[in-house]
């Protein structure tokens, strides 16, 4: 269980870790910290090396370094070769291409796939997202996105092993960077694409390793900017001033809690409403609407574990941490994000797919750390045995469970061929459209195209008359489409259509009849 006020170790002076028992996989060193021959006098750097209390300056870097910069290219070997096999599982990588796009050319964050002049700012406020612009402008591709995510995902695995070691010390902190890395929520996250909250996951890790190293105003400055990354965040920040509030650091909690709910509800009944079109905040209804039908708060409520992929969903947060993130009142942060997704009546926010999960993880394996600390000195035998063994538990479980995950396919020869039927096929329907051309399309191509042409989602942009419809036939239509033409001039009856190019599934039309004096969403300059 949480235990707020009970550490299981000695108390100690803000900013400095309390003295630990030894750990499990360190050993008692005769010798003064700095290996020089024992004198027989006491300084403050002859700390013996099995105390399990690792300063900053002692806890090696370069190996977790190394260790991110590997889990950094199995993310990205992922999540390229998904992209250059035209796998994009959704249409939130040219999403968020279209964004950075528009940051990178100092232009209002449009996204054109969301609708014809269509303010995104409106729909997630994640203004963070513009720190991308300098790479995009090196490297102006949706890849450079893939690269950024998964980068950021490799530093919260950094950040994450090493204050383990911190904690725990011996070998400790790679075992918890093994695990985190091949959690199945970052896994799940590099399967999904790009996405905001990428930002979130080194963010939150600061944010935890600040507040289990007694670094309170560093914790405060590091949760400030994780309302920039999405609009529920902001409740996550609150939950951290609650923390610093049961820590003793009243006063920073009282007024980082405040900050955090003022800007959760500021983003969501002002900033989100005023650049949205419909003035409202949409995904209120992903809670008060099942379909069409109207679901009650109090519904809401009582369903929140309605559902055996919900369960399932909560079993495996806390399992991938053997269990031990319980006995951390870190697991607190957790709550805002399983609170919104429960209370969903959309199935998607559930299970253990998408990208979710993973601003969970580094506070769930931080947790864990702490659990471990924790009960290392309890009065309960089996379960000072069992912090014992948590850790290397946790990262047997994390590789066990790694052969029904994403990252398994980078063992399997097809997952690095590209030449394939499909995949030339749809890069000759690619060399079919003009660069700068209107382009409506679905999921296959579009985040190949948003990053010379306007792109977008079929059936999304009535009254537009693009210059091309291209589409593939095999996406999962909900009908099969028989004649690409006629289904082009149903969409835009105002335009006529002709077939460019034909190859394997993939169709390519282009308009034939005068651009539309008026363009929907397209502003006169």
């Amino acid at each position: 269980m949480l235990e707020l006020n009970k550490s299981g170790t000695d108390r100690s002076e803000p900013g400095r870790l309390p003295a630990q028992a030894p750990g499990p996989d360190t050993a008692q060193d005769p010798r003064p910290a700095d290996d020089s021959p024992s004198t027989g006098t006491s300084t403050s750097t002859s700390t013996s090396k099995g105390t399990g209390e690792a300063s900053s300056e002692r806890v090696p870097l370069r190996p977790y370094l190394i260790a991110g910069a590997i889990l950094c290219a199995l993310y990205f070997l992922y999540a390229y070769f998904q992209y250059a096999r035209f796998g994009s599982p959704s249409w939130d990588l040219g999403i968020f291409e279209q964004e950075v796009r528009a940051y990178a050319g100092f232009d209002a964050p449009i996204v054109d796939i969301k609708g014809p002049g269509y303010l995104i700012l409106g729909d997630h406020f994640s203004p963070i997202v513009a720190l991308l612009a300098p790479l995009y402008w090196i490297w102006p591709s949706a890849e450079s996105l893939l690269f950024a995510q998964a980068a950021l995902f490799a530093l919260g695995a950094v950040i994450v092993g090493r204050t383990t070691q911190q904690l725990l010390g011996g070998r400790s902190g790679l075992c918890v960077t093994v695990a985190y890395g091949l959690s199945w929520g970052i896994q799940e996250a590099v399967k999904a694409d790009f996405h905001e909250i990428a930002f979130a996951v080194p963010l939150l890790a600061l944010v935890c390793r600040a507040l289990l190293l007694k670094r309170y105003t560093a914790a405060l400055l590091w949760s400030l900017p994780l309302v920039l990354v999405k609009e529920d965040l902001g409740a996550t920040v609150a939950v951290v001033g609650f923390l610093l509030f049961v820590y003793g650091r009243r006063l920073q909690g009282a007024l980082l809690a405040a900050y955090g709910v003022a800007a959760f509800v500021v983003t969501l009944m002002v900033l989100i409403p005023a650049a949205s079109s419909a003035g409202t905040y949409d995904y209120w209804q992903k809670i008060d609407k099942n379909g069409e039908q109207d679901v009650s708060m109090l519904d809401s409520v009582l369903g929140v574990l309605d559902s055996s992929a919900k369960i399932e969903m909560l079993v495996f947060l806390i399992g991938i941490t053997a269990f031990m993130a319980l006995r951390s009142p870190l697991t607190l942060l957790i709550v805002p994000t399983l609170g919104w997704r429960l209370l969903s009546q959309d199935s998607n926010h559930w299970g253990m797919v998408w990208h979710y999960s993973a601003i969970l993880m580094p506070v769930l394996f931080l947790a864990m750390a702490d659990g471990v600390r924790r009960s290392r000195g309890s009065h309960r035998p089996w379960l000072a045995s069992y912090a014992k063994v948590a850790v290397p538990v946790a990262a047997a479980i994390a590789v066990a469970m790694t052969q029904h995950l994403p990252l398994r396919d980078l063992l399997r020869p097809d997952t690095y061929r590209t030449d394939d039927a499909r995949s030339k096929a749809a890069r000759a329907a690619l060399d079919a459209i003009p660069a700068g051309a209107r382009v409506e399309t679905d999921i296959t191509l579009m985040a190949h195209l948003t990053s010379d042409r306007t792109v977008y989602w079929v059936g999304g942009a009535p009254g537009t008359a693009p210059d091309i419809v291209a589409i593939n036939l095999d996406f999962g239509w909900s009908r099969p489409i028989e004649d690409p033409v006629a289904y082009a001039q149903q969409l835009h009856p105002e335009a006529r259509y002709r077939l460019k190019h034909r190859g394997g599934s993939f169709v390519v039309m282009e308009r034939t009849t005068p651009e539309p004096a008026q363009i929907p969403g397209v502003r006169d300059d």
